[in-house]
């Protein structure tokens, strides 16, 4: 039983991580043969102040996506 596990930041709507989902499984189905029905996809939505890189806090940083 695969499991795809997606690490983003908070803030994306349910509609959004449907399609995500979706989608996730459909790449899988195609390029991984797994059984769409036995596919797991968990998704963890971390908060920005939870998150760093190259020493910042995704917070601080307004590059990032942290607002979505």
């Amino acid at each position: 039983m695969p499991i795809v596990i997606v690490h983003m930041f908070r803030g994306r709507s349910i509609d959004q991580k449907r399609r995500l989902a979706s989608a996730i499984t459909d790449a899988m189905v195609v390029h991984a043969g797994a059984a769409p029905d036995n596919l797991i996809v968990q998704i963890n939505e971390i908060e920005p102040e939870n998150w760093a890189l190259g020493g910042r806090l995704a917070v601080d940083d307004e590059n990032c996506d942290a607002g979505v």
